[in-house]
């Protein structure tokens, strides 16, 4: 089968993009359009069945360009950095909202089999209940999660109305390597890593359900393998949760260092836009592939570290910038 993976070049696409590689499919990456012949992630991967296209889901008539003769769409392309969507909301509209749009329109048009939507669980907002389930209501704490409600919605609504065959795939959050440095785990690692004692963040006090990234991967394969998962929302969760606070821990411990947080005012977010507990149910995406995460949350970092800890790897992240 062929596939198209948008956002390939980013940290959960570039796994996934090698984990279907893996298993036999002919997959179609696309990258975000630079005049540098950049790739991102997907510069170190190489495989004859991977055709690697640059663009920009903005473009309608792109979109629907790369999705001819396609059988299955992941679509990850995304702006995810909730601190930028503070200062830039209307690129997040844009590029989440106006480019699910035009993926879906194209995917409509050229009669793709499957067409996979990448969420965040961030739409849930601060848990009203635990472990968040589904049917959760959806809380737009920053004009991030606004977006990817508006993206998912809007993914929706073609299901409803053209029978066009769309799964809302939400995963919890992901961690591992090639994780973007504004991320808390990349953060904090690539601190240690760097010989830094006083670690700079935020909040330490919400908790959040970590999904090691192979797992996340897992569980959007298994999802566009399940007919029955057709028009449904589904959660990629560990069914866990540990605070940021804990969090810090367990990485010095795992690093065997000593560490001091220090509070850095400016990784705070607004008030009434920090989401305090995000724990996942993830019921829905077992009865429906038999999906269980094969990484818990002290395994998952350990390979987290241990790629963080080549040189090669660790020099990617300015761990002394803070970049929204």
């Amino acid at each position: 089968m062929k596939v198209l993976v948008t956002g390939a070049d980013g940290f959960i696409g570039s796994h996934l993009t090698e984990m279907l590689l893996e298993q036999g499919y002919k997959v179609k990456a696309l990258a975000y359009y630079n005049s540098f012949n950049y790739w991102g992630w997907l510069d170190d991967v190489k495989h004859p069945n991977l055709e690697i296209v640059t663009g920009d889901i903005r473009d309608a008539h792109f979109c629907k360009y790369i999705t001819k003769g396609i059988d299955i769409i992941y679509h990850l392309a995304a702006l995810i950095a909730i601190p930028y969507s503070y200062v830039a909301p209307d690129s997040y509209v844009d590029t989440n909202v106006k480019g699910t749009l035009n993926i879906c329109q194209a995917a409509k048009e050229n009669g793709v089999g499957r067409i996979l939507i990448t969420s965040t669980s961030e739409v849930y907002g601060t848990a009203c209940y635990v472990p968040i389930d589904e049917k959760h209501p959806k809380q737009p704490q920053s004009p991030y999660s606004a977006s990817k409600i508006g993206a998912d919605m809007m993914a929706m609504s073609f299901y409803n109305t053209f029978g066009t065959p769309i799964v809302i795939v939400r995963p919890f959050n992901t961690y591992g390597p090639r994780q973007s440095a504004r991320a808390i785990i990349p953060t904090i690692i690539s601190q240690i890593g760097n010989g830094v004692r006083e670690i700079k963040l935020g909040d330490l006090t919400p908790t959040r359900d970590f999904n090691y990234v192979k797992d996340t991967c897992k569980g959007f394969i298994e999802l566009a393998k399940c007919d029955a998962a057709i028009g449904q929302e589904v959660n990629i969760s560990s069914n866990y949760e540990i605070s940021m606070r804990d969090s810090l821990k367990l990485i010095a411990t795992l690093m065997e260092v000593d560490v001091k947080f220090i509070e850095d005012e400016q990784r705070l977010r607004p008030k009434n836009s920090e989401v305090f507990r995000l724990w996942g149910d993830n019921t829905k995406i077992k009865e429906l592939t038999g999906f269980t995460p094969d990484y818990d949350i002290e395994n998952g970092l350990r390979e987290t570290i241990k790629w963080f800890n080549n040189p090669l790897n660790l020099k990617k992240y300015k761990s002394d910038i803070y970049n929204v």
